[in-house]
């Protein structure tokens, strides 16, 4: 009687657990990608300034 229950709510739970680490590992991903897109940028622009400094 009680084993359908079980099994759905057991199944909603590892179900749900999979989501959840589906997404940490996304988000882990696309935080690295970000920072590292981040300090790419942060490298250009201390070179443009160097130059801009000669420049100017």
């Amino acid at each position: 009687m009680m084993l359908w229950p079980a099994v759905t709510l057991l199944g909603f739970l590892v179900l749900t657990a999979l989501v959840i680490a589906m997404g940490t590992q996304s988000t882990a991903r696309y935080e690295q990608e970000q920072r590292a897109a981040t300090r790419a940028a942060k490298a250009r622009h201390a070179g443009s300034e160097s130059v801009g400094a000669v420049r100017a």
